[in-house]
């Protein structure tokens, strides 16, 4: 693997991780708000987005990379004040998350490109179990009509200043 595929590779991993980050920090406000029918489906979404993290900041290593630390704070696309926002947003994070991984998918091979496609199907089918909705192809803005996120790397929340 040359040189620059290795920096496009880490590159993607590090947006990967970045948006797993803010999917965890999301997910807690998610199951503070979204109600006890669906605190269940939230622990999970919790939970797999923490063991995605935890094997991207593997994979960063693995390649010589310094893990992208996760930030104090983010702030959420829209004021979340009951259960309905909270799916909401659920339903978004997991958008923003098949992004980052159907960009992963592109900058990687092998192994790597079958876990980030695996990711990508995941966060796409809780996408659409929060939304009621799918799209044709998760991960990619443009084939969906929102030229928003097609402008460029997918992520699930901006930090905060």
């Amino acid at each position: 693997m040359s040189e620059r595929d290795v920096t496009a590779e880490l590159t993607a991993l590090q947006a990967a991780l970045a948006a797993e980050h803010a999917a965890v920090y999301g997910y807690g406000v998610v199951g503070g708000r979204v109600g006890d029918k669906r605190r269940t489906r939230a622990r999970a979404a919790y939970d797999a987005h923490r063991a995605r993290r935890d094997t991207l900041v593997r994979e960063v290593r693995e390649l010589g990379g310094e893990p992208v630390a996760a930030s104090a704070g983010y702030a959420l696309p829209f004021p979340v004040s009951d259960a309905a926002d909270a799916v909401r947003l659920a339903a978004e994070l997991e958008e923003r998350v098949a992004g980052v991984y159907s960009d992963l998918v592109r900058a990687t091979s092998g192994e790597r490109r079958g876990a980030a496609a695996g990711a990508l199907r995941e966060a796409a089918v809780r996408a659409a179990g929060w939304s009621g909705e799918s799209v044709a192809f998760p991960g990619l803005a443009e084939r969906t009509g929102d030229d928003t996120a097609a402008a460029g790397p997918s992520t699930s929340a901006s930090p905060s200043s």
